[in-house]
């Protein structure tokens, strides 16, 4: 067994786009870090592969419209650091009963961020790709839009490396050994040594924290990622048919998309939840059922989509039990930072949340209340956030 004869002030482990954002806001702090990554990059075996994701101000809580704002301009300086082009504009629709729009309106007014409310004729008459029952309304969120996931994580990696740090893909961590020193070992035999530790690890989490004696209330499901023809090229592209988000879409299940964008004359529409899986064993699920609710829900709702998919990917989902994240402390390890249950959302918010867990690393209070993250919120006897985020 071999121990590298380096210090690191910090250790992240799992070079994901949290991962990845945590380390290279570390490194462009002045940290030395390791990043360290179980599979060789790049993967598709985590949650942060794949060209596009949603973004947007407009969200039901508050609290993430205040926290996307900082994001925002982490993405911009990102593009910036990089030369990359990594966000495209083309806002963001919520469709749904006025009661459900309610506080994500709220939410928008009180961060001072670009809406427009939008009425059912309204909604009909601006996008007519969209059928929707005559009980809702509409929402436009003029700064959201695409942001292109594989480039994003790219350059969150570079920029790492370019500002000092040192990425090792393909070297799975197998034991964490706690101390005021917190020793790593390796698949390769190699043992690592850091001050402070990140554990950015998706659905893998509890399998390392186990170690620790910790486990997380955390569900892993397998997303069914559904590309769907139009009928009239060109019709849902990104400068005619904004991202879209219905909250009670299928069942009271939420629906989202994206504008043909990536692939020419295929528009990205997905049932938000999936079957739960092993990420080890993502493909062992039946996810026929996903299918054909999607089917069922284009058919209905995007007439001018082919009501088949024309291609089906996958990605994970880590979900906690309120959707809502972990960014927090090891609760007997002052030194371990853990960052998990993004469920679903988590890629927008990346460059806030590594500048958060790089604060909590170097003893600093991060600027948004973080009750709301905390792992003993699912405490016994402990108070359940959910309902008040």
């Amino acid at each position: 067994m071999a121990t590298e004869d380096i210090l690191y002030d910090v250790i992240v482990v799992g070079a994901g786009i949290e991962g990845s954002s945590t380390a290279y806001q570390l490194a462009k702090r002045g940290q030395s870090t390791l990043l360290l990554e179980q599979f060789p990059l790049p993967h598709s075996r985590g949650s942060s592969h794949g060209q596009t994701r949603i973004t947007r101000r407009a969200y039901p809580q508050a609290i993430y419209s205040a926290m996307m704002k900082q994001s925002f301009e982490g993405w911009n300086i990102l593009e910036e650091e990089s030369g990359e082009k990594l966000f495209k504009n083309c806002g963001s629709l919520y469709v749904s009963p006025p009661s459900i729009l309610e506080p994500v309106e709220t939410g928008l007014k009180v961060n001072k961020a670009p809406y427009r409310s939008l009425t059912l004729e309204e909604l009909k008459s601006e996008f007519p790709h969209i059928t929707v029952p005559d009980d809702y309304v509409g929402l436009y969120d003029y700064q959201g839009g695409i942001l292109y996931a594989d480039k994003s994580l790219r350059a969150f990696q570079e920029q790492f490396k370019k500002y000092g740090g040192t990425l090792r893909d393909g070297e799975r961590v197998d034991d964490v050994i706690p101390g005021e020193i917190v020793t790593l070992t390796t698949t390769t035999g190699n043992q690592y040594r850091g001050r402070n530790i990140v554990l950015a690890l998706g659905p893998y989490t509890n399998y390392l924290l186990a170690k620790t004696g910790l486990q997380l209330p955390l569900k892993v499901v397998r997303i069914s990622v559904l590309y769907w023809k139009e009928k009239v090229a060109g019709m849902h592209a990104a400068d005619k048919f904004p991202c879209f988000f219905d909250p009670i879409g299928s069942e009271g299940t939420p629906i989202y998309g994206l504008p043909s964008d990536e692939y020419p004359g295929l528009v990205k529409m997905c049932l938000h939840h999936g079957p739960v899986v092993d990420p080890h064993k993502r493909e062992d699920v039946d996810a026929s059922w996903v299918r054909e609710r999607m089917m069922k829900y284009i058919g209905k709702t995007f007439t001018w989509l082919d009501p088949v998919p024309a291609i089906e990917e996958s990605c994970i989902y880590t979900n906690s039990p309120d959707t809502h994240l972990f960014l927090d402390r090891h609760p007997q390890y002052e030194n371990i930072i853990i960052a998990a249950g993004f469920s679903g959302h988590g890629f927008k918010l990346a460059p806030l949340v590594g500048q958060i867990l790089s604060d909590l690393v170097q003893a600093k209070t991060p600027a948004y209340d973080m009750k709301w993250f905390k792992i003993s919120r699912f405490d016994k006897g402990g108070e359940n956030l959910s309902s008040k985020l």
